[in-house]
């Protein structure tokens, strides 16, 4: 059986703070946005831009390293799986919604404590989760 490859790797701001929640069981999670943003030159000559939005999920110790050290507008590197979930909203609608589940991160540029070394890095594997523990 041959096997798949499932790996993003972004380099982007922090569009707004982690936001810390908890499982039924206790399991932290963090959840936040990273905009990643190119530039091109058109046939013309133009310049033009595109920013891209990614929703991060990260659990247990990196979702908790993630709200202490990260704030909104901060370069970051984030590496992880994608993910699809879809659920029923309150009126009944099926929504979808792809994720970047985070296995290691890397702030760069400024961060809040700055007595730090400049290249933190933080790994952690993700446990597989049930559907069901998602607290959002």
């Amino acid at each position: 059986m041959s096997r798949g490859l499932n790996k993003v790797m972004i380099i982007g701001h922090l569009g707004r703070d982690p936001e810390m929640r908890y499982t039924p069981s206790g399991r932290p999670v963090a959840t936040f946005s990273v905009a990643v943003s190119r530039s091109w030159n058109s046939s013309s000559g133009e310049r033009r831009s595109e920013t891209e939005w990614f929703k991060i999920v990260a659990w247990g110790n990196l979702a908790e390293i993630c709200k202490k050290y990260l704030t909104k507008g901060q370069q970051v590197y984030i590496e992880g799986r994608l993910q699809t979930r879809s659920w029923e909203d309150k009126e009944g609608q099926q929504r979808t919604s792809v994720e970047v589940v985070a296995n290691e991160m890397t702030m760069l540029g400024d961060r809040r404590d700055k007595s730090q070394d400049d290249s933190a890095i933080f790994d952690e594997t993700p446990p597989e989760v049930d559907e069901d523990e998602f607290p959002f």
